[in-house]
């Protein structure tokens, strides 16, 4: 069975950080796309950034560009997020997804999300 575990949100104020952890289990994501989405109260799940295709890029939506950083390590199957300089609009429930192999587009395997509240 395979699983996606977040830990790490929680309350912060606005200029501070937090670092999301995402560790799966029941298979190998070594050839397989990693990633973090975010959903706020009453809009769509965005994309936030990734580790995208066999070379592992690192891809971020404009809104966090030059604040978060995403780092992976694969022996540990494991994707993180740092979040610094954090604003009130990042507040969202964040969910690791992963894919079920690179560069496909798809995004397979959720984890249940974590809540991050940034308080102004």
């Amino acid at each position: 069975q395979v699983q996606l575990v977040e830990s790490g949100g929680g309350l912060v104020q606005a200029g501070g950080s937090l670092r999301l952890s995402c560790v799966a289990s029941g298979r190998t994501f070594i050839n397989s796309d990693m990633g973090w989405f975010r959903q706020a109260p009453g809009k769509e799940r965005e994309f936030v950034g990734g580790s995208i295709g066999s070379g592992g890029i690192i891809n971020y939506a404009d809104s966090v560009k030059g604040r978060f950083t995403i780092s992976r390590v694969y022996a540990k199957n494991a994707v993180y997020l740092q979040m610094n300089s954090l604003k009130p609009e990042d507040t969202a429930i964040y969910y690791c997804a992963a894919s079920n192999w690179y560069d496909t587009g798809k995004w397979d395997y959720w984890g249940q999300g974590t809540q991050v509240t940034v308080s102004s």
